[in-house]
C-alpha cells in the first residue's frame, strides 16, 4: 500500500514534489517537534525552514509525521536543520550526487587526517541517510532505487577510506603508487563487497560484508615479503574508520567474517592463497556467498580478475553428490512451515521468518548454484533480475515471478521502515501495539490492523510460492530408489538406497522398519496403521536422512513409536504435513534432550498439532489459567505435584519446539521458561503450604516469599537451567509456635516447610523432576538455614554480606508467595542495591572474583561460553557492577541484556554498549539452543550436525568455522571491555 499524495508545493527544490500523507502517532507531539525544530532552525539562521515548519501546510504535516514516527529522523533534524533547509534549493537526487562527490574527494583534500576523514564521512553519511529515508518515506522513488542509493553510499565511503589509506601509505614510503591521483589503480589491495552490498541491495541500517585480498606482486608493493602485515594493518584501520562510533556516530558497521577460514586467517589474504583455498577447501556456502561478490574498492581491476579466476569454482557445470547434499543443507536452513496456521505479525522477523525475504533469496541462490554452471544468464548478483531469469528459463512460473518480486519489494519496504525508526540493525517487527502502529504509518497505512492484514497476506503468498517452488523444482537426483522391507533378507538395492539417503547402518534400519510391519507396537497393530506408515516411510527416511545423523534419528523415532498408544492419526498427519515431519526429524536428529522428552511422554506430541503453535507464544496469564484448570479442586497432594510436573514438562517442550523452529528467539524463550518456572514453583509452594498446615497448622501472621535468583531472577532461564531460590518468611512478633496437631516453633516450621518444598520440586518421581533447586545464594550459603526471616535477611545483607552476594542480588526478583511480603522484599532489595559504595572497590572485588572463578573452573574449550574469558560471566559481572555503582539508569530491571543496554554514557559509550549487548545476544542464542538440544556438554566434534545447522540459523552465520571465529572475536572484545571497565576502575 502506498501513501496518498497531496498537491504540489511551489517552494522550489525538492519541496515542489507532490507531498504524501503520513499520519503521526500523536498530533500534539508532532506539532511540538515541529515547533522545537523550527525554533532551532531560526536560532541557527534558517528562517525559511522555520516559517515552513510552523506554517499550516501539507508539507509541514508530512515532515511533522516523519519526525513523530522516526526518532532517528527527529534527532537528525534537531542536530542538523541545514539538511532540511538545503531542500528548498535542490532536489534530493541532486544533493545525494553532491554528497557522493564530496565523499569521493575527501581522500584528496589538503591536510586530510584520519580523524578529519572520520568526522567528514560520518557527517556526510548521516545527511545522505536522512535524505534517502525522506525520499523513501515520501514515495518519491521505488524501493529498488533506495537500496541502490544505500549501496552506492556504502561503496563510496569505503572507496574514500581505502584511497586515503593508500595515499598515506604512499606518502610514508610503505607503498609506491603508480598514480597517487588514482591511488587504487595497481595498488594490489582488493576489497570485495559481499551479500547485499555486492548485490546493490543494502537495507537501511545494514552492516557491510567485506572480504579483503591483496596481490604481493602488484606494482605499488615495495616489499612483497612485508605485504601481508601492511595490508592487514590497512584493513584494520579501514574497519576502524568506517565502524568506530564517535561523537558523530559511525559510517557503516563492517563485517569481515566471510573471508576464507576466518578463525585462523589474517584480515587481508594473498590472492594466490585465497585461490588455493577456494579450489581445495572451499565450501558450498562460500560458493553461494561468492555469487554476490563484487569489487567495490581498492584495485577494482585486480578484484575483477580474481573473481574471473573463481568462476569455475563458483559455477560448476556438473555437481557431484556431496555438492547436491550441501545445497539441500542450505535449503534446510529455512523451512517452509506449511500447515502450521496463521503467521504472526508482532515480533515477526521480516528477513528470516516464515514467508520472509530470506526465503526468496535462498530459493534464487540455490537454483543459481544448481543451474548457473550451465546457464550463464543465471549468474547475476541481484535477486529480482534473477527471479525474472528463472521464469525466462522455465524454472518458475510467471505468476510466481510476479508475486515474489512484488512481495520482495514490499518486504524490503517493511524492513526499511523497521530500521528507519531508530537506525537499528533489526529485522523484527515490534511486539507492542504502539511500535507496530509506528511502522504501519511510516509505510503509509492508516493503522496497524490494515498493515497487519497486508503483511500477513504477503508472507503467506511468499510461503506458498516458496514451498511450491521446491516441490516443483527439477529433481537433483534420480529419486529415492528402492525401498523394499518385505521378507527376512535385506534387499541389496534397498541397502544402497538407504546408504545414499545418509544411513550408516542400512541393515539395522531395514530390521527396524520390518519390525514396524510385524505390528509389534501398539501404534502399528492395526492393518490400516501399518498401511499409513508404509506410505509415510519414504518421506520419513528422506527427512531423517537430511538430519545427517540419520541412524540415531530413526532409532529415536522407533523409541517414540514404541510408546505411542495409537498411530493412524499421527501417520496420516505426518504424510499430509511435510513441515511437521521435518520438525519431528529435526527433534530426533538434532535435539537429544527434546527427543528424550517426546520418547518418554509421547502425549506431548499432541501439542505440536496446535495450529497456533508457531504463531503464538502463550503469555503468563494464559499459562496461569491453563495451570489453574489442571489443578482443579479435589486432587490429592501427590496428584497435584504430578500434574505440575506433567504441565511443566509439556510446556518446556513446546517452548523448546518454538525455539527450535525459529518462531521465537533466545530472549523470548528465556522469558517463557522463566514465566513457566514462576507459575509452577508458585503452585508447588501453595500445595506444600496447604499440605503442611494439615499436620502442623499455621503460624500467626505467617507469610512466605520466594526470591528468584540467577537466571530465574533475570528471566533468562534455559531448558536445562537449575533454579536458584531464597525462601524468606515473616510472622507476628509474638508468635511462639504453630497452631496444628504437631506445633512447631516459627524458625523450625519454615525450615521444615522449605525442606518439604525442595522435595516437592526436586525429588525424582515417575513423572520426572519439576526443577533442580539451588539454595546456595541464601544468607551464609550452605551453612545457613534453608529458610530466612525477612529481618535476618535485611540485617545480613546490610551488615555481613560480601560484594558478590550484593552482585547476585542485582538479579533478585520475587517470583511466588504472599503478595505483600513479595513487594516488601523487592523494596528491601532495591534499598540494599542503592546503598552507597566505592565504585573502585566494587570493581576490584568483582575482578578478583572473576580471577578466582577462572582459576578454580577453567573452561574446557571455547564452547563453555559461560566460563571462557570474555564469556557470559564477564558480561554478567559488568552489568552487576554497573547496578551496584549506579552506572546504569534507574529503570529497575534484573535482565542482564537490559542493564547492558542502559549502561551510563560516562561508564560505557554507545559503541561499547552496543558491542556488549550484541555479545550477550550471541551468547544467549547459542546457550539457549545448546541447552535445549543437549543434556550434557557441547562437544564440537561429536555434536549432531543438525544442531550445528540450528546454531548457524540462530546466529545467521553461513558456516561453523565462521561462527567459531565470531565467538572468539566476541570473547576477545568482551574481555577487553571487562578489563577496561572493571580493572581500569581500580585506579
Amino acid at each position: 500500500m502506498t501513501a496518498s499524495v497531496g498537491k504540489k508545493r511551489k517552494n522550489g527544490g525538492w519541496f515542489e514534489k507532490p507531498i504524501p500523507t503520513l499520519v503521526p502517532l500523536d498530533d500534539g507531539c508532532a506539532e511540538r517537534e515541529l515547533a522545537e525544530i523550527a525554533s532551532n532552525a531560526g536560532d541557527e539562521g534558517f528562517p525559511r525552514l522555520a516559517r515552513m515548519l510552523t506554517g499550516k501546510s501539507e508539507l509541514a504535516s508530512f515532515v511533522g509525521a516523519v519526525l513523530d514516527l522516526s526518532p532517528f529522523m527527529r534527532d537528525c533534524a534537531r542536530r542538523r536543520p541545514e539538511i532540511l533547509d538545503a531542500l528548498f534549493d535542490e532536489p534530493i537526487e541532486a544533493r545525494l550526487l553532491g554528497i557522493q562527490a564530496e565523499i569521493g574527494g575527501l581522500a584528496f583534500a589538503d591536510e586530510v587526517s584520519e580523524r578529519s576523514l572520520m568526522t567528514a564521512l560520518r557527517r556526510l553519511k548521516l545527511e545522505a541517510h536522512f535524505l534517502i529515508a525522506l525520499s523513501d518515506l515520501a514515495g518519491e522513488v521505488a524501493t529498488a532505487v533506495t537500496v541502490s542509493r544505500l549501496s552506492e553510499l556504502a561503496q563510496t565511503c569505503t572507496q574514500a577510506a581505502v584511497n586515503f589509506l593508500l595515499r598515506e601509505a604512499h606518502s610514508q614510503g610503505k607503498l609506491k603508487l603508480p598514480d597517487p591521483d588514482n591511488p587504487a589503480q595497481n595498488s594490489g589491495w582488493i576489497v570485495l563487497g559481499m551479500g547485499k552490498l555486492g548485490a546493490h541491495e543494502l537495507n537501511f541500517s545494514s552492516d557491510i560484508d567485506l572480504v579483503v585480498f591483496f596481490e604481493p606482486q602488484a606494482p605499488a608493493v615495495v616489499e612483497p615479503l612485508e605485504a601481508a602485515d601492511l595490508f592487514a594493518r590497512l584493513t584494520r584501520r579501514l574497519v576502524r574508520i568506517l565502524q568506530d562510533r564517535t561523537e558523530d556516530g559511525y559510517v557503516f558497521r563492517t563485517d569481515l567474517r566471510l573471508r576464507p577460514d576466518p578463525g585462523s586467517t589474517p584480515l587481508a589474504i594473498p590472492v594466490q592463497a585465497a585461490l588455493l583455498y577456494y579450489e581445495s577447501r572451499g565450501q558450498n556456502w562460500e560458493r553461494a556467498a561468492m555469487i554476490k561478490a563484487r569489487a567495490v574498492a581498492g584495485d577494482v581491476k585486480a578484484g575483477e580478475l580474481f573473481l574471473k579466476e573463481l568462476q569455475p569454482y563458483i559455477w560448476r557445470k556438473y555437481m557431484d553428490f556431496a555438492a547436491i547434499a550441501d545445497v539441500h543443507s542450505i535449503k534446510r536452513q529455512i523451512h517452509a512451515h506449511k500447515g502450521h496456521g496463521e503467521i504472526a505479525v508482532k515480533g515477526h522477523n521480516v528477513k528470516l521468518g516464515r514467508g520472509g525475504i530470506r526465503e526468496i533469496e535462498f530459493f534464487v541462490q540455490t537454483q543459481q548454484l544448481i543451474a548457473g554452471g550451465r546457464f550463464p544468464e543465471l549468474r547475476g548478483r541481484e535477486t529480482v533480475p534473477m527471479l525474472a531469469q528463472l521464469a525466462e528459463r522455465g524454472w518458475i512460473t510467471a505468476e510466481a515471478r510476479d508475486a515474489l518480486i512484488r512481495q520482495y519489494w514490499f518486504l524490503r519496504r517493511v524492513e526499511h521502515a523497521i530500521q528507519m525508526v531508530a537506525d537499528e540493525q533489526t529485522h523484527v517487527l515490534p511486539e507492542d501495539d504502539e511500535g507496530l502502529e509506528r511502522v504501519a504509518r511510516l509505510l503509509g497505512f492508516a493503522d496497524g490492523n490494515r498493515f497487519a492484514e497486508s503483511f500477513r497476506s504477503a508472507l503467506q503468498e511468499v510461503e506458498q510460492h516458496y514451498a511450491a517452488l521446491f516441490e516443483t523444482a527439477p529433481e537433483l537426483s534420480s529419486g529415492v530408489g528402492n525401498l523394499v522391507f518385505t521378507g527376512d533378507v535385506d534387499d541389496p538395492d534397498t541397502l544402497k538406497t538407504l546408504h545414499g539417503l545418509g544411513f550408516g547402518r542400512p541393515s539395522d534400519i531395514c530390521r527396524v522398519i520390518r519390525s514396524w510391519h510385524f505390528g509389534r507396537y501398539r501404534a502399528t497393530q492395526s492393518a490400516e496403521a501399518r498401511e499409513r506408515l508404509t506410505e509415510l516411510t519414504p518421506a520419513l527416511l528422506e527427512a531423517f536422512g537430511e538430519t545427517r545423523r540419520a541412524d540415531e534419528a530413526l532409532m529415536r523415532f522407533d523409541e517414540f513409536l514404541a510408546g505411542l498408544p495409537a498411530g493412524i492419526q499421527l501417520f496420516s498427519l505426518l504424510r499430509s504435513n511435510p513441515a511437521l515431519l521435518r520438525l519431528l526429524a529435526t527433534i530426533m536428529g538434532a535435539a537429544p534432550r527434546l527427543a528424550a522428552i517426546i520418547t518418554r511422554r509421547p502425549h506431548v506430541f499432541d501439542g505440536l498439532l496446535d495450529p497456533a503453535l508457531l504463531t503464538e507464544l502463550p503469555d503468563k496469564a494464559y499459562l496461569a489459567d491453563r495451570l489453574s484448570a489442571l489443578l482443579d479442586a479435589g486432587r490429592t497432594y501427590e496428584e497435584t505435584l504430578d500434574r505440575l510436573r506433567i504441565f511443566a514438562a509439556e510446556q518446556k517442550f513446546l517452548i523448546g519446539v518454538r525455539l527450535l523452529a525459529g518462531s521465537i528467539d533466545a530472549s523470548r524463550a528465556g522469558k517463557a521458561f522463566s514465566d513457566l518456572a514462576d507459575l509452577t514453583i508458585g503452585a508447588a509452594l501453595d500445595a506444600v503450604i496447604e499440605q503442611f498446615a494439615v499436620r502442623h497448622g499455621t503460624v500467626a501472621g505467617g507469610r512466605v516469599a520466594i526470591l528468584g535468583m540467577g537466571k530465574l531472577g533475570s528471566r533468562e532461564l534455559t531448558a536445562g537451567s537449575d533454579v536458584d531460590l531464597i525462601l524468606l518468611y515473616d510472622h507476628d512478633a509474638d508468635a511462639e509456635e504453630s497452631d496444628g496437631e504437631k506445633p512447631l516453633a516459627p524458625s523450625h516450621y519454615y525450615t521444615r516447610l522449605t525442606q518439604r518444598l525442595i522435595a516437592a520440586v526436586s525429588a525424582p518421581t515417575a513423572e520426572g523432576v519439576l526443577y533442580e533447586l539451588d539454595l546456595r545464594l541464601r544468607p551464609s550459603g550452605n551453612k545457613g538455614p534453608v529458610a530466612t526471616h525477612i529481618d535476618a535477611f535485611r540485617k545480613y545483607q546490610r551488615e555481613e554480606a560480601w560484594t558478590w552476594e550484593h552482585m547476585a542480588l542485582t538479579r533478585a526478583r520475587a517470583v511466588a508467595g504472599d503478595g505483600a511480603l513479595c513487594a516488601a522484599v523487592e523494596t528491601e532489595v532495591e534499598a540494599i542495591l542503592a546503598l552507597p559504595r566505592s565504585g573502585s572497590e566494587v570493581s576490584r572485588k568483582a575482578a578478583d572474583m572473576r580471577d578466582m572463578i577462572a582459576a578454580e573452573k577453567p573452561p574446557r574449550d571455547l564452547w563453555e561460553i559461560k566460563l571462557i574469558a570474555g564469556g557470559l560471566i564477564d558480561l554478567e559481572f559488568i552489568a552487576q557492577v554497573a547496578v551496584l555503582t549506579r552506572q546504569a539508569d534507574d529503570h529497575h530491571t534484573t535482565s542482564t541484556a537490559e542493564i547492558l543496554a542502559r549502561l551510563a554514557p560516562d561508564f560505557a559509550d554507545a559503541q561499547l554498549r552496543q558491542e556488549l549487548v550484541d555479545a550477550y545476544a550471541l551468547y544467549q542464542a547459542l546457550t539457549q539452543m545448546i541447552r535445549l538440544c543437549l543434556t550434557g556438554a557441547f562437544e564440537r566434534t561429536d555434536a549432531p550436525p543438525g544442531l550445528l545447522d540450528l546454531l548457524l540459523r540462530a546466529t545467521d552465520l553461513p558456516d561453523f568455522s565462521v561462527l567459531e571465529a565470531h565467538v572468539k572475536e566476541t570473547a576477545l572484545r568482551v574481555r577487553a571491555h571487562f578489563d577496561r571497565l572493571l580493572r581500569g576502575a581500580r585506579a
